[in-house]
């Protein structure tokens, strides 16, 4: 028995000599962040979507990297316009960039803001849009330009008119200040209306101050900043949903990541783009009711005048493809098609005669 025990022990002890040390799990820290505070619908897609992903990822694939997540939420670095610097220059890792606010920058990626009335189905558009953006060297490569990495699409729901006076007809918004930020200001050209610069982070004081009188935005941005209490009552006009930007990586910070980092944080993204449109479609309907229930006042543009509205625009994407020749034409059409194709029908075609 005392030589049997002696073998035994030996064996144990020429067996952990020679075991291999148990692999050490490294800390990759990556700094995200947003103009927006989390109960906003893009910063929640980032905090609540994509990060979560990207550590289950991680996790499944082995468990050998762990991201030390740095979070920038709430516009503690940055503001709204400078969402696109914030990125490429590193400021953040990773952030959502809003290219509706980047129009002399990235022009390619506002083509929505260009072509109003077009749907108002905005998981649809995310699926548009996650697809171009791979495959069309035009939208990919300018990302690449800006020294960005284009993860996920964000978009909004539909664009209706939020305002502090009720609105029967066209008519109603003539000589009135609306909030209509970046490219969105070209839907109320005709109208008589004055479009003022603002984001969601500002409407509220705009309107309570009386700089504005209202703002035209969507339900998701407008029920999280409270702007129903100083804009009562909603008009329901149909511009439709937008592509508003996308959740971006800088490309210095991405190429120093890990092959298996870079792996989660590209298919967290891809994952990142159906949970958002999923949850924006969730929190539309519940902030409608939301709203409603605090005193909003819901109604609904007349069909003729919403059809004088979209037939007295002037042609606003002529200027937009202009200044982005061959490359703003390839994605116009791709763009429309991919609507035709989806069985959409535009209210304007806007790419008539390309």
């Amino acid at each position: 028995m005392t030589i049997r025990l002696g073998i035994t022990t030996s064996a144990f002890a020429l067996a952990f000599a020679f075991a291999a040390p148990a692999a050490a799990q490294q800390t990759i820290t990556i700094n995200i962040g947003s103009s927006h505070p989390e109960s906003n619908i893009w910063a929640y897609a980032m905090k609540n979507a994509f990060q979560p992903t990207v550590d289950r990822l991680l996790e499944e694939g082995g468990d050998e990297y762990r991201i030390n997540w740095v979070e920038s939420y709430g516009g503690t670095l940055y503001r709204f316009t400078e969402t696109r610097t914030a990125v490429r220059d590193g400021i953040v890792d990773i952030g959502m960039v809003g290219t509706v606010w980047e129009g002399s920058a990235m022009p390619l990626q506002n083509v929505t803001y260009f072509t109003p009335f077009a749907t108002g189905d905005h998981e649809m558009l995310i699926e548009i849009f996650d697809h171009l953006t791979e495959e069309l060297p035009e939208l990919r490569d300018s990302w690449a330009d800006q020294n960005m990495l284009h993860l996920s699409s964000l978009i909004t729901d539909s664009y209706d008119i939020y305002s502090n006076f009720p609105i029967n007809s066209l008519a109603d918004i003539n000589n009135r200040r609306i909030n209509a930020p970046g490219t969105s200001a070209n839907w109320l050209q005709g109208t008589g209306t004055t479009p003022l610069d603002g984001a969601l982070t500002t409407y509220y004081t705009d309107i309570q101050t009386g700089v504005s009188e209202g703002a035209l935005s969507f339900a998701t941005g407008i029920q999280p900043t409270r702007v129903y209490e100083v804009a009562p009552h909603l008009t329901q006009v149909g511009v439709g949903a937008m592509y508003f930007g996308g959740i971006a990586a800088n490309l210095d910070s991405f190429g120093s990541w890990p092959e298996a980092v870079q792996n989660a944080v590209r298919e967290a993204g891809r994952a990142t783009s159906r949970a958002h449109g999923d949850y924006v479609t969730e929190r539309a309907g519940v902030a409608m009711s939301e709203m409603e229930q605090a005193g909003l006042q819901v109604s609904e543009l007349p069909e003729a005048d919403k059809q004088a509205w979209v037939d007295g625009l002037p042609n606003i994407i002529e200027p937009w493809l202009e200044d982005g020749g061959d490359a703003a034409v390839t994605v116009l059409k791709a763009y429309f098609d991919a609507l035709r194709e989806r069985g959409v029908q535009p209210l304007r075609d806007w790419d008539e005669g390309l």
